[in-house]
């Protein structure tokens, strides 16, 4: 029997066990040297993958949809950070204030690729326009995360100079992902032929960051300082941000008259929140001791995403399933019936 895709997929449960492990058994001393130097090289060749991975003629199918693409960007780098500080007041007592950096470094973060194109697939929109937002979505990050993160946050926030930390993630996951890229011609076939050795890179280079953050969390008192009501709340406060930034992107999308197909895309692309950028992020943004707290909120986040959106892209594909063909509409004594708008 398949799995419901209202329960947690196999790597959430990684992630669970990842911060059990951390919780039972955190890295420290020579270990934890060791597991720094490993989680850098790890997070750098997930980058180099990725841009060996990115389809260059993907990119320039749907690069021409501007408008589109510029409605993804401010609801990724603009909605999501003015929800964030806007709804401080509703939001913070809900979580402790570690907890609420989290949530800030959330808002600021670029869209998922993978899924953000997956649902999209599913849910019949327009693929290569999705293609195209998410991974520039991605890149964008390099840039516009540490300055939305600069704005958000204080500097007791554990959090640098935005200017160096956009040089820091430059030289740890940029320069990795244009190298990849460059050298795509070469490695595409190898990595189309291996799509094993992507996913054990990718998912295991974010479980190694995991580990170490949530180390360095536990042995500062991480659990001591979070109480269980103060997780209940993060709950809460994820769902109000995921369902207005889902009311807000689909009514926006309609009200600009883009096509359903556009639709689709920019309700998937602007209101996911990369798990596979945001924790090699708050590696290098963040100090080591409120890492663990910082990651909480998107761990989170990511897996309500997930199932939030397998619901709506399966009424999305639902919908285009009943729709008549045109066909159909022309065809004479041919009544089109009403469908159900999600």
């Amino acid at each position: 029997m398949a799995r419901s895709r209202l329960l947690p997929d196999n790597f959430t449960l990684y992630l669970v066990t990842t911060v059990v492990l951390a919780s039972l058994l955190p890295a420290s001393g020579r270990f934890a040297q060791v597991l720094e130097v490993a989680t850098t090289v790890a997070v750098s060749l997930l980058f180099f993958l990725h841009g060996a991975k990115l389809s260059r003629q993907a990119i320039l199918a749907g690069i021409g949809h501007w408008r589109l693409h510029l409605v993804v960007v401010a609801s990724t780098f603009v909605l999501f950070p003015l929800l964030g500080w806007a709804l401080k007041p509703l939001l913070q007592p809900l979580v402790t204030r570690d907890l609420y950096t989290g949530i800030l470094y959330l808002c600021a973060l670029p869209a998922t690729v993978q899924s953000a194109i997956a649902f999209v697939s599913m849910a019949r929109g327009n693929i290569p326009a999705a293609v195209c937002s998410a991974s520039a979505s991605t890149l964008l990050g390099v840039a516009f995360t540490p300055l939305v993160v600069g704005v958000l946050l204080s500097q007791n926030a554990g959090m640098g100079d935005p200017l160096d930390a956009m040089g820091r993630i430059g030289a740890q996951l940029l320069l990795p992902f244009i190298a990849g890229h460059l050298l795509r011609p070469w490695l595409a076939g190898f990595l189309q032929r291996r799509a094993s050795v992507m996913k054990v890179v990718d998912q295991g280079s974010i479980l190694l960051v995991v580990y170490a953050a949530f180390s360095h969390a536990v042995i500062d008192g991480l659990w001591s300082q979070v109480p269980l009501t103060a997780l209940a709340g993060l709950l809460v406060v994820c769902a109000v941000l995921l369902g207005l930034v889902l009311v807000i992107t689909t009514w926006s999308a309609r009200r600009l008259g883009f096509s359903k197909e556009d639709e689709i895309t920019i309700v998937f692309c602007g209101s996911k929140k990369s798990l596979v950028s945001g924790v090699p992020m708050a590696k290098v943004l963040f100090a080591a001791n409120v890492a663990g707290a910082i990651v909480l909120p998107l761990m989170l986040f990511h897996q309500m995403q997930l199932m939030v959106c397998a619901v709506l892209a399966q009424r999305y594909a639902k919908r285009a399933q009943a729709a008549p063909s045109p066909a159909a509409v022309a065809a004479p004594g041919h009544t089109p019936q009403r469908t159900t708008l999600p």
